[in-house]
């Protein structure tokens, strides 16, 4: 009686103990700027500015550039709206050089000119409007001079070639109208936290059964009383 006594204590105390409950995260994720085909609400405006910066350096020295070749400039700032990104910094935007001049005799001078044509964010092409150009020095003071003391000096004295850098700076604009939707916050999924499992109560042992007492005789057979 003693052990099941026992064992329905501990039933009890288990079944008594406060529950553990799963604990569940549901911050809110932060929404993504999408850029889609329909119009809406959320609209970049045609004519934006948006700050371009070269990704490769061009020049007009080695005579290797060439009318329609595709040039490479990139984003210099995230371009955003209602405080989502809609095109990151870093996004390849594509040119193209529609003149160029290499440096010649009688002091002239290279000339680079280029358009933008597009940038490329979150898997759309976007138009972009732009210029970009640059002009070397030209050489005719010194064709002035050389042809003032020796004529055919002015001949050879050419101008500097036309040199764009790496990271120059080049402003563009948006060409279109670009429409901006918003993916709502998506919960994470519920991450449960381990139950507690609950200790069971040792079960108490039996008490051992004391022994019966043994009856002793407290006559002495001594003094037995013999009759005959």
């Amino acid at each position: 009686m003693k052990f099941v006594a026992s064992a329905l204590v501990g039933v009890i105390a288990c079944a008594c103990a406060p529950s553990v409950f799963a604990q569940v995260t549901t911050a809110p994720a932060a929404p993504v700027a999408t850029i889609v085909a329909a119009p809406g609400g959320n609209v970049l405006r045609a004519g934006m500015q948006i700050p371009l910066k070269m990704s490769e350096a061009l020049t007009t020295e080695g005579k290797k550039l060439r009318i329609g070749q595709r040039v490479q400039l990139e984003v210099a700032e995230t371009i955003t709206l209602n405080g989502q990104t809609v095109i990151p910094a870093g996004s390849p935007v594509t040119g193209e050089i529609t003149d160029v001049r290499d440096k010649g005799m009688w002091g002239k001078s290279g000339r680079i000119n280029g358009r933008i044509l597009y940038v490329r964010a979150n898997g759309n092409q976007i138009r972009l409007t732009g210029s970009f150009d640059d002009k070397g020095t030209t050489g005719t003071a010194g064709v002035v001079a050389a042809i003032a003391f020796v004529p055919i000096a002015g001949f050879i004295t050419t101008g500097t070639s036309a040199r764009i850098p790496l990271g120059a700076p080049v402003t563009a604009f948006l060409d279109e109208d670009v429409s901006v939707a918003f993916a709502a916050a998506v919960a994470p999924a519920p991450v449960a936290a381990p139950a507690a499992v609950p200790v069971a109560t040792p079960a108490v042992a039996p008490a051992a059964a004391t022994p019966a007492a043994t009856k002793t005789s407290l006559v002495d057979p001594s003094l037995e009383i013999k009759t005959n």
